[in-house]
């Protein structure tokens, strides 16, 4: 019954092509489940005097390893059906980097963990911290990765944008803290610790300040209390530490979120996810629809998804992690749409405008 309803299925995908050649015969259609090679297809093609227009003997096997569109609509099916593998190929075992953040593990935990229809795609997880994962990025080793958007406009010609995955959104933008308050002109003689320098975080530090360039860069999670030790008269906080900040008694300078949000009227890009060019096109809107219904099981099933993130929240308080969560898990995550595209088009644009990102060649976007 298993090869039958393939049979089937695999049918319904070659109507579009019986469609758009002329003369071809029911017969020839069928002959071409059983064929695997482009060669023996144009042998039958010429066999039964078919003139194909406008389409390639490629596309037609890309329309048997590849599900129709419509496997990509909002009607997900979370649990795993196996429905969409690909019978001709031996697909591979992908990388696939994200960090340990609530947000990331949050919406990765189905897709790692086969809670979904992966459309017979497997991934290995490597997690680490935002900035060594853009690192990495840079040396080209990682499949699919969470990439910080300051990095990605550096890395245009090694990756492309998914739609879905990115942390985009509205006041919840890095924080510039400090023991006490600083006057602009103090912050930038100021001794500024920074979670990264390809972060966005550091991006928007630079066009907020441009004339502050005393930056070091430490692990995100230790810069609070180096602020708070003295070592640095203030310090770029991102994720949970926007929580957490005021407990320890340091005080705001700028929230520069709200600084991108007043100058552009555009939600703040921070990080998204990104595919290396290497992998085959024809992979990536198969992994974009994957990683879309991991976020949507996240979203429909969070107590099923919460244990993988308590896993690698460490010693963060509940509320903290679901704080997080909602903070930069929005409808950005499930789709960029045409805001969210927007919002990083104005984002490269005004790096580039102020030198601080080359100019891009590169299609940014997948599709």
């Amino acid at each position: 019954m298993k090869r039958i309803a393939s049979r089937i299925r695999i049918l319904a995908d070659l109507y579009a092509v019986v469609k758009k050649i002329r003369k071809i015969r029911v017969r020839a259609a069928i002959r071409l489940i059983r064929v695997p090679f482009a060669t023996r297809m144009k042998r039958i093609f010429r066999q039964e005097r078919v003139k194909i227009r406008n389409i390639r003997v490629r596309a037609a096997i890309r329309l048997i390893r590849v599900p129709s569109a419509t496997s990509g609509k909002s009607t997900v099916q979370h649990k795993p059906q196996n429905v969409h593998k690909h019978p001709l190929s031996q697909l591979p075992t992908m990388t696939i980097g994200f960090s340990p953040c609530p947000n990331d593990t949050f919406i990765f935990d189905a897709l790692i963990h086969g809670k979904i229809d992966t459309e017979g795609l497997s991934f290995e997880p490597v997690i680490d911290d935002v900035e060594a994962l853009n690192r990495r990025a840079f040396a080209g080793d990682i499949d699919v990765t969470k990439l910080s958007y300051h990095a990605l406009a550096h890395l245009t010609d090694r990756y492309a944008l998914l739609n879905a995955g990115s942390a985009l959104g509205r006041n919840c933008g890095p924080l510039l803290v400090a023991r006490e308050p600083l006057t602009p002109g103090e912050i930038n003689c100021a001794r500024i610790a920074i979670p990264g320098r390809m972060t966005t975080a550091n991006f928007l530090l630079g066009l907020a300040y441009p004339e502050s360039t005393h930056k070091e860069e430490l692990l995100f999670s230790d810069i609070e209390d180096a602020v708070v030790a003295g070592r640095f008269d203030a310090g770029l906080i991102i994720h949970e530490n926007r929580f957490t900040y005021e407990s320890k008694g340091l005080v705001r300078l700028r929230d520069l979120g709200e600084f991108w949000e007043e100058h552009t009227g555009f939600p703040i890009p921070l990080g998204g996810i990104v595919v290396n060019r290497k992998v085959d096109p024809q992979l990536w809107p198969v992994i974009d629809r994957v990683l879309r219904r991991s976020v949507a099981y996240a979203f429909d099933h969070t107590a099923d998804v919460m244990p993988y993130v308590r896993r690698h929240a460490q010693a963060m308080e509940e509320s903290v992690m679901k704080a997080h969560i909602d903070l930069y898990v929005t409808d950005f995550t499930r789709d960029l749409g045409a805001e969210g595209r927007a919002a990083v088009a104005e984002l490269f644009s005004r790096g580039r405008a102020s030198g601080v990102v080359p100019l891009i060649n590169k299609q940014i976007f997948i599709d």
